[in-house]
């Protein structure tokens, strides 16, 4: 059944115009669900949606991230310790400031660029006690991280660059941002 652009809220109480008396089942909710993009998804996992394009290196960057922060003890306890007593305020704040101000934004006497650099240490901790080592490559995951680490030192996002482009290298044209961030 094709119900685009119809009301969810409604085929969940039967009463979907064309569809009366008819709920949805998990599929339906599955299906729904993919319909939403928060910054983080319940699936049969945690999908951590903060960077889904770009070049290869920063998409392989955010895993890491991930996995260094949650994969080892010591490092998740060190992640928690260092956001678990941030307000509602604070985090609405962050949300709001960091789009427009980046790593620049202040927040709690220092920057997000210090807080940055700080979660990446705690990751970078979380990889190494890991351990883990690529048969191919012979790196360990703490590799992954440099694209971060490159960003965290420079106080420069890839916003940020990308915007320098679009105004000095491509005259206001938006196009060659596709061949620039393609991988």
């Amino acid at each position: 059944h094709d119900f685009a652009g119809k009301s969810f809220r409604k085929f969940l109480d039967g009463t979907l115009d064309g569809a009366e008396g008819v709920v949805p089942d998990m599929g339906d909710w599955t299906d729904h669900m993919t319909t939403v993009f928060p910054e983080v998804r319940l699936k049969q996992y945690l999908e951590m949606r903060g960077a889904d394009g770009g070049p290869w290196g920063r998409i392989c960057a955010l895993p890491a991230l991930w996995v260094g922060l949650l994969y080892d003890p010591d490092s998740q306890t060190a992640a928690w310790d260092l956001c678990k007593d941030w307000t509602l305020d604070e985090h609405e704040y962050l949300r709001a400031e960091v789009p427009r101000r980046g790593l620049k934004t202040p927040f709690r006497g220092r920057t997000v660029q210090d807080l940055a650099k700080e979660v990446l240490a705690i990751a970078e901790k979380g990889l190494t006690a890991r351990n883990k080592v690529s048969p191919k490559s012979g790196i360990i995951e703490t590799h992954y991280l440099k694209p971060l680490h490159e960003i965290a030192e420079s106080g420069i996002t890839p916003a940020e660059r990308l915007l320098e482009r679009f105004q000095k290298d491509w005259n206001g044209y938006v196009a060659p941002v596709w061949d620039a961030e393609a991988y």
